[in-house]
């Protein structure tokens, strides 16, 4: 099954395909089902990566516990930028999610399979990584307003609530969203916006 899906996703038409339904591992979870019965919504670029052995394996998510904030850490670089470095085969990084200098938002790994993110928290949580103009890892104010709503429409559809929103520092101590690590008040206003976004209707 494996093989087949492999030579499957070697077509243009049926890459997206192979990869909007492969778990990995063939088995269907509560998990993995409640999850893929989420609709992604249209203002969400869904170019998932392919099946590799560290960027996406194809691995089931356990369980989501915790919606992870991240950022890049290459200035000025592009969301499409970094979707395509996840998308190399010697690539070991990747997340859910990207959030772009422009606001643009694409979908890289399906969200009931492990990203590889967020170390031993990969196997239940959701990650997003976010594009920032310069050295100091804030986001520009498209680009957080982008962030608030990929956040808060994953918390309204994950059933969990803006506590649940974590950083990468909060799981390793890296500095990492760095931005909102140093500034706590900033990271703290972050998690009131996905609160009060979270109330609002989603098209």
């Amino acid at each position: 099954m494996l093989f087949a899906a492999v030579i499957t996703g070697l077509s243009v038409g049926g890459v997206k395909l192979y990869n909007r339904f492969f778990t990995g591992t063939g088995e269907s979870t509560a998990v993995t089902e409640k999850l893929k019965a989420i609709e992604i919504p249209d203002w969400i670029d869904e170019q998932i990566i392919y099946v590799h052995n560290t960027a996406r394996t194809g691995t089931p998510l356990d369980d989501v516990k915790n919606i992870v904030i991240h950022y890049v850490g290459n200035p000025g670089t592009s969301a499409q930028n970094n979707r395509d470095y996840y998308n190399k085969p010697s690539t070991e990084v990747s997340s859910h999610f990207l959030v772009g200098l422009d606001g643009e938002i694409i979908q890289c790994v399906p969200l009931w399979e492990k990203s590889a993110a967020s170390n031993w928290r990969n196997n239940d949580t959701i990650s997003i990584e976010v594009c920032h103009p310069d050295e100091s890892g804030k986001f520009s104010d498209v680009t957080y307003e982008s962030v608030i709503k990929l956040t808060a429409w994953l918390v309204n559809n994950l059933g969990l609530d803006e506590t649940d929103v974590i950083r990468h520092y909060d799981i390793t101590e890296k500095l990492c969203p760095l931005y909102y690590v140093e500034h706590e008040d900033a990271w703290n206003q972050l998690i009131k916006d996905v609160g009060e976004k979270s109330d609002e209707d989603f098209d």
